[in-house]
């Protein structure tokens, strides 16, 4: 991607370091949890597995609906020392990276809502190290970015760009740039109130369909990730391959083959491979969100 002439946003702040320990709101632990056990919780997630073995062994459960969007409660404090906000927390490459990431997703979907009659309020970007605490309850690295929609804020250690790289052979810099770009997706899953609807669905609903709700909602956030690649213009040759190989890689499929030997697909929550490719290809063939509908119809 082409981000070298884009400042950074400001709207981004430094949590500083910290463990993660226990805490309120039902975390989702990046769809590990609902992928092998079934069950829903309380924040969206890119759904990539960090450490698949550890945490599935020594997690349990819990939470509610997939995503709280609309609410107004008042984020946790943090335990950390936090290292202050705006654009001079972009201080190594790779925060550089998602800031400039962060900003352009601000320019994009600040024309989407303008000419929707709309003014866009964009998330902020939380940096930390190690653990940290969100209105959603308490996180550590093992979990990946996250979107917390109490906080209206996606969390990211950049760390998980080497596990990104290594562990799911998803490499260059628009496989990383997709990551925060689904975030921001539920974020605008949250403004739109997608997402309290969802939730309110959820909440009335068995498992399975609960599941089968988180799915979609997952879905739209990754066609939305592609919405804004393609109406950046900043994509280079590579970046749809490079985008569609990490789509591929977090299928819920593809993890519980790699976490258990099997497939159970009444307790996806993500979607599979196949589904992923195929709604980030259609943001990234459409540039229009209006194409981002997976709820109406099958969404294979």
């Amino acid at each position: 991607m082409r981000l070298d002439d884009l400042d950074p946003s400001n709207n981004v702040r430094d949590l500083g370091s910290g463990g993660g320990g226990g805490g309120g709101g039902g975390l989702s632990i990046l769809g590990l949890l609902p992928l092998l056990l079934g069950r829903r919780m309380g924040c969206g997630t890119i759904g990539l597995l960090v450490v698949v073995g550890v945490i599935y062994l020594a997690m349990s459960g819990g939470g509610g609906g997939l995503l709280s969007g609309g609410d107004t409660s008042a984020p946790t404090q943090q335990s950390t020392t936090a290292g202050g906000s705006g654009a001079k927390v972009c201080n190594t490459a790779e925060r550089l990276f998602s800031c400039r990431v962060l900003a352009s997703t601000e320019q994009v979907w600040g024309k989407i809502f303008e000419q929707n009659g709309q003014r866009y309020q964009p998330p902020v970007l939380n940096f930390y190290q190690g653990g940290t605490q969100s209105g959603c309850g308490a996180a550590t690295s093992a979990a990946g970015p996250f979107y917390c929609p109490p906080d209206h804020g996606v969390f990211l250690d950049t760390s998980f760009f080497d596990e990104l790289q290594n562990r799911f052979g998803a490499k260059g810099d628009f496989a990383e740039a997709y990551v925060i770009a689904h975030e921001v997706g539920h974020h605008i899953q949250t403004l739109t109130g997608t997402s309290e609807q969802v939730t309110r669905q959820q909440q009335r609903a068995g498992r399975a369909q609960g599941n089968a709700l988180s799915v979609r909602l997952e879905l739209q956030a990754d066609c939305y990730a592609g919405v804004w690649g393609r109406l950046s213009g900043r994509m280079e040759p590579g970046d749809v391959e490079e985008g569609l190989v990490a789509a591929n890689a977090i299928g819920d499929d593809t993890l519980q083959k790699q976490a258990q030997g099997t497939v159970v697909p009444d307790s996806f929550t993500h979607g599979s491979s196949a589904e992923r490719v195929k709604w980030l290809r259609r943001g990234l063939e459409t540039g229009d969100p209006a194409q981002c509908d997976t709820f109406s119809g099958s969404i294979d």
